[in-house]
């Protein structure tokens, strides 16, 4: 088994930030990972970049294999829960490094929708408008356009996947005290950016035939945050009702 723990990091570019957003939609069943798109073209190249793989041996590459294991069973219910003698923690590190994969993926596919013009504000809708502020190169919220906005946000996801003080890639290393709340802080701004693609470009998404992958990429990961109680549900209003028929569907 391989020394490291060595996360599956896909690259982007971004700092810190607060948002959320709504919309229904239909729904489909699971289709696992998505097609990269094209990194020709100015922005994209910029915004979207390729994820890194977990190396086979890594303890973080058969929690994955276990993952995918129960998502091929189609019980996305059971695929979230923690497997029998797994660290917490381990299995909030590696989903959280998947989904922000996925979602980089995602909103990698729209971004030439997603511009300066037709999204001047990081907004779900005229009730949701969302300011950027990481706490440390920016402090105080500002006011950005959603690209600009999910560009620092998915920055700043990347920095603290790759702080190893926060998750260490050596195993063994335990992880800090203050794992569980910087892992809620990330799960909910990633949240942000799913709101932002329902709310604002569902159009485009059905145009391109990617909504089964984000109505199933959407559902794996409340179901997630749903079974660890990671983001609060005043954070979820946005998406409220969607949420509610994607959960009607499981019960």
């Amino acid at each position: 088994m391989s020394g490291t723990r060595s996360y599956a990091v896909s690259l982007f570019s971004s700092p810190s930030f607060r948002i959320y957003l709504c919309h229904t939609s239909p729904l489909h069943v699971l289709l696992r990972y998505i097609h990269e798109p094209s990194l020709s073209g100015s922005r994209s190249s910029k915004t979207f970049k390729p994820k890194k793989n977990i190396p086979e041996g890594s303890h973080q590459y058969e929690l994955l294999k276990h993952a995918e294991a129960t998502l091929g069973s189609g019980n996305l219910r059971q695929a979230v829960m923690l497997p029998e003698g797994e660290d917490l923690n381990e299995w909030i590190a590696v989903n959280t490094v998947d989904f922000f994969n996925q979602i980089n993926m995602l909103y990698g596919t729209i971004t030439e929708f997603c511009t300066e013009t037709s999204c001047s504000v990081m907004s779900a809708g005229p009730r949701y408008e969302y300011h950027w502020a990481d706490g440390t190169n920016i402090k105080k919220p500002i006011k950005c356009s959603a690209p600009k906005y999910i560009d620092y946000l998915m920055t700043w996801v990347q920095d603290q996947l790759d702080d190893e003080t926060l998750f260490p890639s050596k195993i063994g290393v335990p992880f800090p005290k203050n794992f569980m709340s910087v892992a809620k802080t990330i799960l909910k701004r990633l949240f942000r950016v799913y709101a932002h693609i329902y709310h604002q470009h569902f159009d485009s998404v059905m145009q391109l035939q990617e909504e089964a992958h984000l109505n199933t990429s959407f559902k794996h990961f409340i179901f997630f945050v749903q079974e660890f109680n990671l983001i609060d549900r005043r954070e979820l209003a946005p998406l409220h009702d969607l949420i509610e028929k994607l959960g009607s569907k499981d019960r």
